[in-house]
């Protein structure tokens, strides 16, 4: 009887050990699988956290938001076309140098609705290039024959005011022709409805956009920078430090809009320096040509300050890289920018 005792309280006693040890592997399995758990919630956690605040980020975003394309419009800038409207609803404003020393104008809107932008003027070939790089739609008001040309080799989405004068673009009377031909932002949507061209996109900004304000602590001082893209255009800007915009100035006259007569102003300027050169064609205009693919010394201005830039286009329809001199890629302000396209011997001046 003590025997079979002793083996009973032998075999409970084992069973008690079984269960115990049971109990506490239970236990540290559950433990791990909830550390297992908190870990994979807190990278999720951290992952959603940084696409909410990448969001967020876009949203204060102010100059390029949204899926509306962009849409480029060639604007006349001959002195009798002054002042002009819509360059200060711009988002980007190209200005290169065409025939005869004068300068013209793309400014590219996004999401903006602007009731009057000109006066609009015909359309040149290297103009696409940069209207190309923005996926805008292209909106001018006659063509060069090199333009005419490459609208139908890229097969680019564009809009000819000589084909719509009086429905997409109409004409005042406070100006003289050539230089009295507008449109607006609504128009050209309509008319870029009809022809089936996508009005939405999600291509990125040329421009690295950030919402942190940039201070280019190691730039030289640039509070007034005068660009002559000729002997006939020379453009210059002058720092508001209380706005902390530049005022624009062409041939030592201060740039008004049409519209608001205020001074037209800019957060940033781009300066790139490459040649433009005379084309030999049967009209003899003295039409240019931009060598523009390639890589060009430049400047980035903001906030009273400039750096140099290096300007990278590596294709007429690729995007152009503007990095610093350490080949990174620029922060640029949340704003308009003006990107003067002039030639490399140009005698800039920053001051």
């Amino acid at each position: 009887m003590k025997k079979n005792g002793a083996k009973i309280a032998i075999v409970l006693l084992s069973i008690i050990i079984l269960v115990a040890g049971g109990i506490l592997a239970y236990k540290i399995i559950e433990d791990k699988e909830e550390i297992g758990t908190i870990s994979n919630e807190k990278e999720e956690y951290n992952t959603n956290n940084n696409i909410v605040t990448a969001k967020l980020n876009e949203e204060k975003i102010k100059i390029f938001k949204g899926e509306d394309r962009p849409i480029a419009i060639m604007i006349d800038n001959h002195s009798d076309a002054w002042p002009q409207a819509g360059l200060q609803d711009a988002y980007m404003v190209y200005e290169i140098i065409v025939e005869g020393g004068e300068t013209r104008l793309m400014a590219l809107f996004k999401g903006a609705n602007v009731e009057k932008i000109g006066p609009v003027r015909s359309a040149r070939h290297y103009f696409i290039d940069y209207a190309m790089e923005n996926d805008a739609i292209y909106a001018h008001f006659g063509q060069s024959p090199q333009a005419e040309s490459d609208i139908k080799k890229y097969n680019i989405n564009n809009i000819n005011g000589i084909y719509e004068d009086g429905v997409t673009f109409w004409r005042v009377k406070d100006k003289s022709s050539p230089h009295n031909a507008v449109t607006s932002t609504t128009k050209i949507l309509e008319s870029a409805q009809s022809k089936k061209y996508n009005t939405k996109s999600s291509k990125e900004s040329v421009l690295k956009y950030t919402i942190d304000e940039i201070e280019l602590e190691e730039g030289e001082e640039a509070t007034k920078i005068t660009i002559p893209h000729s002997n006939l255009q020379t453009v210059m800007y002058s720092y508001n430090k209380e706005k902390q915009v530049y005022e624009r100035y062409a041939r030592n006259r201060e740039q008004k809009d049409w519209v608001t007569h205020e001074t037209v102003t800019t957060k940033n300027i781009i300066i790139t320096m490459c040649d433009n050169y005379t084309l030999t064609d049967t009209e003899n205009k003295g039409r240019q040509g931009l060598k523009n693919i390639g890589t060009f010394d430049g400047y980035y201005i903001t906030n009273g300050k400039a750096i140099k830039i290096k300007c990278t286009k590596n294709s007429r329809d690729g995007k152009t890289k503007y990095q610093d001199l350490n080949g990174n890629e620029i922060d640029v302000n949340d704003g308009n920018t003006f990107v003067n396209i002039c030639p490399k011997d140009a005698k800039i001046k920053i001051e």
